[in-house]
Order: C-alpha cells, then structure tokens, then sequence
C-alpha cells in the first residue's frame, strides 16, 4: 500500500489513524506510560533539575522541601511550627518592658526589665532592674549592677576593671562566692558562703541591718555595723559583747602580764587514778594512808605540761605512787615524801612522744 503521507514533505499534522500502529505505542516517563495524543495529570517517580515552580494549587508539604528547618541560635525552628523557647542567641539593643522574661546561655549588650527573672548563664554589660531580679546561675557583669532588690541564689559575680560599685537597697542574698574590687553598701545582707577580697579597692563595707559571712573577708578600710558577730576560737562573741572566755584559740608572739591557771581538785586517791587536763593544769591530790596509787598518764602531745600537789594523808601517811610513761632526771623516779600531811610538787611537761618528770620535794602545805 502506498504511504499517503510523507514525513519530508508533510505541511500539518498527520492524522493518528494514517499512522502505523507502532506510533501509538506509548512512552514512559518516570513510571507512567504515556500515549500520543493523550491528556494526563500525574506522573509518578520522576526526578527534575533546575525548575521554577511559580505556583501551586494547593499547599506544598515540608516533607517535600530539601530544608524546611531554620536555627535560630542553637534552636531549630521547623517551618509551620511554633517554639517558645530560643537558646544561644545574641541580642543587641534590646528592651523588655514587662512580663518574666526566662533567659539561658544569653549574651546581652544591654538589657533592661521590669521584672526579670534571669537563669542560665549570662553575660551581661549592664543590668539595671526596676523591679524584682532573681537569678539562678551565675552571672558575669563587665559593669555597673543596680537594683531595688535582688536574691542571687548561686551566684559569682566578677568584673575586676568596671565592676566598682554593688548597691542593693532591699533584700540581697549571695550564695556563691563574689568578688568585688569597689564598695559594698547594703541595707540587709547575708553571706552564707562568701569570699570578700579586694585588698586595695574594698576601702569600706557597711551593713545597717544583719551580717553574716560564712567565709573569708579582707577589707583594707573600715568595717561598720549596727548587728553582727564574729567566731573566736570555738566561740562566738556578739559586736558590742563582752566574754571572759574563749576556747581552742592559738596566740603567738604573746606578752602576758599576768594569769591564772585553773586548778583542778581531784581529792583522795586510792589504788589507780587517771590524769585529765581537761579542767585545768594545777591539780591537787591526796594519797590514801599506806596506799599504792598508780597514776595514768593524759595523752603526751607536744607542748603539753602541768603540775600535780600530791599529798600524803594528815593523819598516817605513808602512801606511794607511780606514774605511766614518764620519764625521769638521772636520779630516777623518786619516792614520794612519806610523811604524814607533807606535799611533793611533780612537774611533768611532754615532746609529743613522752612525758618527763621533775619533782620537788618534802613541802608542809
């Protein structure tokens, strides 16, 4: 049959039933067979490059996007979604005129609040706060802190250029250690674990309500209170109090004019007694007639000594005595005056290792 069309000489379209029925075989685009002349709207597993879509009908899925996250800081923000919380993000030049405001891993130029509540780790230039200020972390201010009232419930504030002057006029709570090279003025202040130094810069520290520091403080000025106390030794002497007694204090390069030891009454003794220095570095005691006593030595630490009066009985005498770990001067231990109502005077002093005796004897009380 003759071919009635000619493809290199064809003017128009070639009608579909002029052709051969191979021609109406389809092609497959992704996985979707596609016939000449015919109409269709969706082709499956098909990859494209380099096209624009400037619209579609209806609304495009995330899932369908390379990148349908954003991070803003640290946080990632899914498009459509909301968050409400923004970590390690910079701010500069911002205000917050009301609410509690939350703030973690923040770095400010400068910030200013109402009523902030401010946690996490911050460094800030400038705090002012208006209102009420809590902080639960710590905090590094390079300048100046002011604040109608402030709680710091562990905080470390440093700053050893620009921080010059802390001022708070309520209530201040610090349960960290605080470093100040300025001055601390506050109307009630307690320090429940606070290194103070600054031996050049902390000229004077006044506190007009009640004080106390659990720590070390060094101020190079004065230091003014109206209420407050300090701990001696093991005790605790109110500012303004009187006490006649203070206890396991050390005094070095001391001149004491004048003083008394306690004395210690330990009575009658019979077969053994035990020494304490407990009470006292004088002590008195008297032997039963025709007794032996051994006497127990206290522990030997060094520096240690005391004196014991040791008596034989008024009326028959003849009482004797040993002491335990001592050692004695070339003539021995020596043998207590025998007779009735006379007094020996023992003199022991100890190295930390033994105790050593002396005595003096033959003594009518």
């Amino acid at each position: 049959m003759a071919v009635p069309y000619t493809f290199a000489s064809a003017t128009g379209s070639i009608p579909l039933s002029q052709l051969d029925a191979n021609f109406n075989t389809g092609i497959t685009i992704g996985n979707t067979s596609v016939l000449l002349g015919a109409t269709i709207t969706t082709i499956n597993n098909l990859s494209l490059a380099n096209v624009a879509i400037t619209s579609v009908s209806t609304q495009f899925p995330n899932g369908y996007l390379a990148n349908s996250n954003v991070v803003l800081g640290t946080t990632t923000l899914t498009l459509g979604s909301t968050v409400t919380t923004v970590d390690g993000l910079t701010l500069s030049n911002v205000t917050i005129a009301s609410g509690n405001v939350t703030i973690s891993n923040v770095t400010v130029s400068n910030f200013s609040a109402t009523t902030a509540n401010v946690s996490g780790t911050a460094n800030v230039s400038n705090l002012v706060v208006i209102g009420n200020d809590t902080v639960g972390g710590n905090v590094t201010i390079t300048g100046n802190v002011s604040a109608a009232k402030g709680t710091f419930t562990s905080a470390n504030v440093s700053g050893t250029a620009n921080v010059q002057i802390i001022a708070v006029t309520q209530n201040a709570t610090v349960a960290g250690n605080a470093t100040i090279t300025g001055n601390v003025s506050a109307a009630n202040g307690s320090f429940t674990t606070s290194n103070i130094t600054g031996i050049s810069n902390v000229t004077t520290l006044a506190v007009v309500a009640n004080a106390t520091v659990g720590g070390n403080v060094s101020i190079s000025g004065n230091v003014t209170a109206l209420n407050g106390f300090v701990t001696i030794g093991n005790t605790t002497v109110g500012l303004g109090n009187t006490t006649a007694t203070l206890g396991n204090t050390t005094v070095s390069n001391t001149t004491v004019t004048n003083y008394t030891e306690s004395v210690v009454t330990i009575g009658t003794v019979t077969t053994t007694n035990t020494l304490s220095l407990t009470n006292g570095t004088v002590q008195t005691a008297t032997l039963t007639a025709s007794t032996a006593c051994t006497f127990t030595m206290p522990t030997a630490t060094a520096g240690k000594s005391f004196i014991l009066l040791l008596k034989q009985a008024a009326a028959t005498g003849n009482g004797t005595a040993t002491f335990t770990g001592v050692k004695w001067g070339t003539a021995g231990a020596p043998t207590i005056t025998a007779t009735a109502g006379k007094m020996d005077i023992l003199t022991f002093v100890a190295d930390g290792t033994n105790w050593y005796g002396s005595a003096a004897q033959g003594y009518t009380p």
